[in-house]
């Protein structure tokens, strides 16, 4: 069926993983790359801050306590699950798949799909756009915070103090920037969305080629086997399905709407992969990166897959109650 196929992006990243499993960047080339790649990233950012009117920030604010369920889910839920499923799992996992696993954990939620998905299934828009979007603004400082702790819980180590300032340095200064400029070049920026998406994209990619290239020089594919990809595959679903099923009847406990249900549903249960694969290339500087935001990449297609299946049926559900009133107020 068509909402099992993988989207356009998805695509794109296998060709990446590909050619850079054929032809990896290396040498002086490399180092080019790198440099490009980072400007690339912060241009992102940059247009990150410039998109997000502070009018959404402040009316976000007005609905806090679905705010902070969505939050406690995506910084604290998850990488208890995470930290749960790895002592479960750690022996059926090489290290770096392993650290993979438990740094999608500490990932800030997706914007552009969880606004689209909410908006398929009727929940509430407004509030889905300004949760996205703090979670991703929080995730910039408690991402590598949470990872130092969680690594060191998983018994990896820390993150280094030069870890977090490059992050500051190319995520957050270039994001704060953007958001200065937002009342000028705000407006011109969300109404050039498609003239501007390749650099979204493209930042995104030039950072997985860049990673996988390493990654392959290194062995990458001589030291993980299908039985290993499996693995990272079965650990996610299984973190995604707990997710969904916390967020879903948790919220409903919590004597939300539905509009609401479904807003924590879709920014609670989702990880950002535009946001993980550079903050990965700053906290994981030295270490087998592109084996480490693997799990994040099959993450970003399982989600997609299951929450198109979740939204539909959310929409199947308004439009029987909606046909069902009509006769009634009739």
């Amino acid at each position: 069926m068509k909402r099992f196929l993988p989207d356009t992006f998805t695509i794109l990243l296998v060709c990446t993983v590909a050619l850079a499993s054929v032809l990896p960047v290396s040498g002086q080339p490399a180092h080019y790359f790198a440099f490009a790649t980072k400007l690339a990233i912060a241009a992102l950012f940059f247009l990150h801050g410039a998109r997000l009117s502070r009018d959404v920030v402040l009316a976000g604010l007005l609905h806090w306590r679905l705010h902070l369920v969505i939050l406690a889910t995506t910084f604290a839920i998850f990488p208890l699950l995470g930290l749960g499923l790895g002592f479960l799992f750690h022996d059926l996992l090489p290290g770096p798949l392993y650290l993979g696993i438990l740094y999608i954990c500490v990932l800030p939620s997706t914007v552009q799909s969880s606004i689209a998905f909410t908006s398929m299934a009727g929940g509430n828009v407004p509030a889905a756009i300004c949760a996205a979007s703090a979670s991703n603004i929080f995730g910039m400082i408690l991402t590598p915070l949470l990872c130092g702790l969680l690594l060191s819980a998983g018994g990896h180590g820390g993150v280094s103090l030069d870890a977090v300032s490059q992050i500051f340095v190319q995520l957050l200064l270039p994001f704060l920037a953007g958001q200065l400029l937002q009342p000028w070049i705000g407006n011109w920026v969300r109404a050039r969305k498609k003239l501007l998406a390749p650099i979204d994209r493209g930042s995104i990619l030039m950072v997985v080629y860049s990673a996988f290239s390493e990654a392959v020089i290194e062995g990458i594919w001589l030291n993980f086997d299908l039985g290993d990809i499996a693995m990272v595959l079965a650990i996610n679903i299984v973190l995604l399905t707990l997710v969904l099923v916390i967020t879903t009847f948790g919220s409903r406990a919590l004597g939300f709407s539905r509009e609401d249900e479904i807003a924590i549903t879709f920014c609670g249960s989702k990880k950002s992969l535009a946001s993980g694969v550079p903050m990965a290339s700053a906290i994981f500087a030295g270490q087998s990166i592109g084996a480490i935001v693997l799990p994040i990449m099959l993450f970003h297609q399982i989600q997609l897959m299951a929450c198109a299946v979740i939204a539909q049926r959310y929409a199947a559900k308004r439009q029987a109650e909606h046909a069902a009133e009509v006769p009634i107020s009739a």
